[in-house]
Formats: structure tokens, C-alpha cells, sequence
């Protein structure tokens, strides 16, 4: 017997037992959530509330805002070839909202105590993976809209500013994120909305219309 060990001392044979079980429950735990959609993953994500008139009121994470119909702050970016066409994104089959429908070139919620502007830049970077210095023009003021998904549980209640930009480098989709991008003319934009409304999401179809695009 080993009088040197002390009362918290493990035997090697335990102590290597205990790593084994810990690696499985993090290797549980990774494969858990690959399996989860998107958003669930990001679950922890803090969201600036606001109250009905715009006013921040606290954090709350994203999957509570997105329950309960707390409201939060996203960006919308249209960018357009210099040629005119719009690049448009299809959202991962992952998405717990909308998932594989076709949408606008970024679009993204603000972390708190961020501008607009801020969160525009930051998703075009993150989602499409545009690093230059783009000119962003703000277009029409701050709107509000409200998309509720019972069979999803979803009630997304936004304060929304869009912006446009002129952008012909190349294009970068985030893997985990977007599916696919393509540039499409406004004219085909117009048709495809009319054809086929639901393979669109129903942010873009109300953004483009209401500014005008289509």
C-alpha cells in the first residue's frame, strides 16, 4: 500500500476510466448538436429586446425571442452586380425557419449595442463572405414586421433596416449557412414571385416589393 497518496488521490486505473467517460459524453454531446437546426445551435446567442416603440429593455437568448415574440433588431443587405442582377441565397436545410427557401443576400440579427450598419457589414462577411469595403446605401427608414409560424413555433417580431450596394468581386457562402447563391435579374426576380411564392421567404417578397425592387 501507497501511504504517500493523499484522501482525494484516484488509482490510474479510475482516473483514466473517468477521462474515457468524459471524451464520450463530449463526443455525445458535438453529435447531439450537429443534429440540431441551425438556429437551435446558436440557442445562447443573446438578442438586444425592445420594446413595441424601438426602446432597448434588456437580452434575452434567441431561441425565448423567437417563442415569445420578443422584439429584436436585423439588417437586410441587397447586393446587385454592377450589371443590375441581385445576388440571391438559398438558406441551409438546417434553418428552423424557412430552410431551404430562397432569400435576400444577407440578412442578419444585431448583437447588442450594435448599428445597423455594423450588422450589415458583418453579414455580408459572415454569410456570403464579402471582405471588401462595399458602399452601403441605406434605403427606405427603419420598419417593423412580425412573421408568425404556428406549426414552427415561431414568432420572429423584428425592427428591420435594409441596405443596398453594388458589389462584383467574388462570392464566399458560409457552408453552414447558405446552400447556394446566385445572381438573378429583377425581371426573373418578378416572374419567380409570382410563380412560385413559397420558395421564396416571406421577408424577401415583402422587402422587395416594398422597395420597390419588383
Amino acid at each position: 500500500m501507497n501511504m504517500n497518496k493523499g484522501p482525494f488521490d484516484k488509482e490510474p486505473v479510475v482516473e483514466e476510466q473517468l477521462a474515457k467517460e468524459q471524451l464520450a459524453k463530449e463526443q455525445l454531446a458535438k453529435e447531439q448538436l450537429a443534429e440540431q437546426p441551425d438556429e437551435m445551435q446558436h440557442a445562447e446567442e443573446q438578442f438586444e429586446i425592445l420594446d413595441e416603440h424601438g426602446t432597448p429593455v434588456g437580452l434575452a437568448p434567441r431561441s425565448r425571442a423567437h417563442r415569445e415574440g420578443l422584439w429584436h433588431r436585423a439588417v437586410h443587405v441587397f447586393v446587385f452586380r454592377a450589371d443590375g442582377r441581385l445576388l440571391i441565397q438559398r438558406r441551409h436545410s438546417r434553418k428552423d425557419i424557412c430552410p431551404g427557401a430562397w432569400d435576400l443576400s444577407a440578412a442578419e440579427h444585431l448583437k447588442p449595442g450594435e448599428s445597423y450598419a455594423e450588422g450589415a457589414v458583418r453579414g455580408l462577411r459572415e454569410e456570403i463572405g464579402v471582405e471588401d469595403n462595399v458602399v452601403l446605401e441605406e434605403i427606405g427608414g427603419v420598419s417593423v414586421a412580425r412573421l408568425d409560424l404556428p406549426e414552427r413555433r415561431v414568432k420572429d417580431y423584428e425592427f428591420q433596416q435594409s441596405f443596398r450596394c453594388v458589389y462584383d468581386g467574388p462570392v464566399v457562402a458560409d457552408p453552414g449557412e447558405v446552400a447556394e447563391v446566385r445572381a438573378i435579374s429583377l425581371g426573373e426576380l418578378r416572374a419567380a414571385f409570382a410563380e412560385r411564392p413559397a420558395d421564396f421567404t416571406p421577408w424577401f417578397r415583402d422587402d422587395a416589393a416594398r422597395l420597390g425592387f419588383v
